[in-house]
């Protein structure tokens, strides 16, 4: 058996490795790879471009302080996911009122069926979920998350998280038919 050797760049250790040593670059790449996630999750939460910017700031300097405890490449979006999200709670709860954002200055989501005027109506009746029902709607379809991750991230028991969803999908469900 012949063994043929190719060439193959061997890099440092991973960006997380990196940042945690000290390396500025490093932790440059993590927050290019991260932040849209992180923005894009506080942004559909509140629709509010500067609110988002701001939690996604705030997410950013918490975890830079935080580097150390982060083991691995799923426990960083893990994190990154659950401090998210509780910020947005958190900032909630300090200022109970939503700011009405115009559709137009709405990003265009992808919907299921590719269709923007109903990507539109979604995003417009998600808005008028309650928040805690918004927030499960948002992780499980918009980052993707199951019952269970939901469940961890946002603090709830799994039967809560279930319950905020089928009410949630029924009600999104009803909205539409009315329309």
């Amino acid at each position: 058996m012949t063994l043929i050797a190719s060439e193959v760049e061997i890099e440092g250790p991973d960006p997380l490795a990196r940042a945690r040593s000290g390396d500025g670059d490093a932790f440059a790449e993590l927050l290019a790879e991260h932040e849209s996630m992180v923005y894009s999750l506080a942004y559909h939460f509140f629709n509010d471009r500067e609110r988002a910017a701001d939690i996604a700031q705030d997410v950013f300097l918490q975890l830079y302080r935080s580097l150390r405890d982060i083991d691995s490449h799923s426990h960083l979006v893990h994190w990154l996911r659950q401090v998210t999200t509780r910020r947005c709670i958190d900032q909630l709860r300090r200022r109970k009122g939503l700011r009405a954002v115009p559709i137009d200055e709405v990003e265009h989501l992808a919907t299921p069926c590719g269709d923007p005027t109903l990507g539109r109506a979604l995003r417009q009746l998600v808005a008028t979920l309650p928040e805690s029902q918004r927030l499960v709607v948002t992780l499980r379809y918009q980052e993707g998350l199951g019952p269970e991750e939901i469940s961890r991230v946002a603090g709830m028991r799994l039967n809560t998280v279930k319950s905020h969803l089928h009410r949630a999908l029924r009600s999104l469900r009803r909205m539409l038919e009315e329309r």
